[in-house]
């Protein structure tokens, strides 16, 4: 699944081609991905400018000269790419828009988990504050009032947004933290390495334009690199990179978890 820094990568790839550019056409729309049902989309983004889009959590947010937005979230096997128009259609296409300058924004999305909502003038709801902006004491606030796992803590969107299942592992393992320990006992040091590790990690994978593991690529179409500097994630019986020990896997709140368990111990 896309995670912050891919999602950033589309977003930075995304944004020369749509910033000031006009909505020609809506070519194709798949119904059932749309949020909330029936509303009519096509009708608000039709003839209107497409003023911005940045990042917020895991979703692409879409700014019209309106100030209206919808967002589109890649779910598992989302990809967002911009095309030309002659460019054969991938068999999942679900979401093609026309803009001004010849070009085509394309959402493909085998599994359909992915989703295209519209926001209007509604803010985020319940997110989480974003990660790379984070300070430890909100950190160490956040965690130490839950008796979960942290790492099912970091996958909650509404405690930190933006984290998913391989930079948790990687931030984790460069904190020196299990990830079966119960956020109430994190201590503020740690609190402080985990956030410095969170940072970094996630600044990492964006320099390296994230981490293509199976089905995603930026807007432009190519690959990210980040998955070459894995530490732990996807890394099961493989020498971990600081200590030479052997890099477990566990089920954690039903998803995969990697970590070793001589620097996490």
């Amino acid at each position: 699944m896309p995670e912050l820094p891919e999602v950033e990568t589309v977003v930075r790839t995304l944004l020369p081609h749509v910033k000031g550019r006009r909505v020609v056409a809506v070519v194709h729309l798949r119904s059932d991905m749309l949020r909330p049902a029936g509303f009519g989309f096509i009708d608000a983004i039709n003839g209107r400018l497409l003023a911005g889009v940045e990042r917020r959590a895991k979703r692409i947010v879409f700014t019209l000269d309106s100030g209206e937005r919808f967002y589109i979230h890649l779910g598992m096997t989302g990809r967002l790419t911009i095309e030309d128009p002659a460019a054969p259609v991938a068999t999942h296409t679900h979401l093609i828009i026309n803009l001004n300058h010849g070009r085509q924004l394309r959402l493909s999305d085998p599994r359909r988990f992915g989703e295209i909502v519209w926001m209007g003038t509604a803010d985020h709801g319940k997110l989480g504050p974003e990660p790379l902006t984070l300070r430890p004491d909100v950190l160490l606030a956040r965690l130490t009032q839950t008796k979960r796992a942290i790492k099912s803590a970091l996958l909650d969107q509404n405690m930190i947004a933006g984290i998913g299942n391989i930079y948790a592992d990687e931030a984790l393992h460069r904190a020196g933290v299990h990830p079966e320990r119960l956020g109430e006992t994190l201590t503020a040091a740690e609190a402080g390495r985990l956030n410095r590790a969170i940072k970094g990690v996630l600044r990492r994978a964006i320099r390296a334009g994230g981490s293509s593991i199976r089905d995603y690529v930026n807007a432009d179409g190519a690959r990210g690199g980040f998955q070459a500097s894995h530490r732990v994630y996807d890394r099961e019986g493989k020498p971990c990179r600081n200590c030479r020990g052997e890099i477990v896997r566990i089920t954690l709140g039903g998803r995969s978890t990697y970590f070793c368990p001589k620097c996490q111990g």
